[in-house]
């Protein structure tokens, strides 16, 4: 009696079922009053979650889509031509593998009658002729390659220079890609081997801005050393100084100085001691981790390093020089003042 006399606020709320018969005689489940016939009746649209975001997250069959024919027909053919088109590229590179197959098999052939030492020299270059003429277009492709890269080595020794050019300034464009290449160094040296003075300067300046990543690289760093080996005082001076600042690495017109000494370039250019210093520790400390310590241009820095560093700085240098690095750094002029320097400022371990 007492629940009787509870005001109505206090009633806890019930749901209120629909005394409506159900669609199906075999669901006993009651229908909810505030529910629409329309909506529970398309059972198969209730099933389904509601995805507004449907066509943004597949927008290329959108754009596939866009015919005036019916929606599922229209998704029918999409599936079709996507199918169809995996199935040509699948094909087109099928065929790509065989052509290269076939012409590697063609080269190889001809390779193995060019290098022989009792040819003729008219003999030579008719297949030297060959093999470039079946080359055209494809030489960067070919000099990374494992087998044809060498048969374009021999064709680039024994061709006239009229040839050599023509694979020059097929290659130009893809020399920074060849350089850290394991097959292609060795025809990107010979190239170097056989360039005249403007192809040499070319290719220099082309290594504007990737000097410092190439020697942190096994196969680049042979590269940089040999074009610096080849240049002359000025383009040895180009790659240097990119080393010594961030400022000479991004801007190119600062770079062309005449000054050799790493003090008169910074004086000259209004450069911060220690902004440089620290720039080429962090250029020099990947180098020696990595042990790339053979080439006479790293042992060149390395000694403008240790001429301007402090002591502590230097020690650590030394410290991480001391041991087989420096037998393998003493062949050069630089290397072997490194080497007395170790000997003079290190301590007795």
């Amino acid at each position: 009696m007492a629940a009787k006399n509870r005001p109505e606020t206090n009633k806890p709320v019930k749901r209120i079922f629909a005394k409506t018969e159900p669609s199906n005689p075999a669901s006993k489940k009651p229908k909810l009053a505030g529910s629409k016939p329309s909506e529970v009746s398309q059972s198969k649209d209730f099933k389904k979650p509601f995805n507004p975001d449907k066509r943004k997250q597949k927008p290329f069959k959108s754009e596939l889509q866009k015919t005036d024919g019916n929606k599922e027909k229209n998704q029918s053919l999409t599936k079709r031509e996507l199918r169809l088109r995996a199935k040509e590229l699948a094909e087109a590179r099928k065929k790509k593998r065989k052509r290269h197959y076939d012409l590697e098999l063609e080269l190889a052939s001809l390779w193995e009658k060019m290098r022989q030492r009792n040819i003729a020299k008219e003999t030579r270059s008719k297949l030297i002729s060959e093999a470039l003429q079946k080359m055209k277009g494809k030489i960067p492709e070919i000099a990374g390659s494992h087998v044809s890269s060498r048969v374009l080595q021999t064709c680039v020794k024994y061709c006239s220079q009229a040839e050599r050019d023509a694979v020059f300034e097929e290659l130009q464009p893809h020399f920074l890609s060849l350089a850290d290449n394991t097959y292609a160094v060795h025809l990107v040296k010979k190239m170097l081997d056989n360039a005249s003075k403007k192809q040499l300067a070319g290719f220099i300046s082309a290594l504007h801005g990737h000097v410092a990543s190439l020697l942190r690289h096994m196969v680049g760093s042979v590269v940089v050393e040999h074009a610096y080996q080849l240049g002359n005082a000025t383009q040895k001076q180009e790659l240097l100084v990119e080393l010594y600042s961030t400022e000479l690495q991004l801007f190119k017109n600062l770079v062309s100085i005449k000054e050799s000494r790493l003090v008169d370039v910074i004086s000259k250019l209004g450069l911060q001691k220690a902004s440089v210093l620290r720039h080429m520790a962090s250029v020099i400390q990947p180098i020696l981790e990595k042990g790339i310590i053979d080439h006479s241009i790293i042992h060149r820095v390395l000694m403008e390093y240790l001429s301007m560093a402090d002591k502590s700085s230097a020690a650590d240098i030394i410290q991480q020089l001391s041991g087989p690095l420096l037998v393998r750094m003493i062949h050069t002029r630089d290397g072997s003042k490194i080497g007395m320097l170790c000997v003079k400022h290190g301590s007795a371990k």
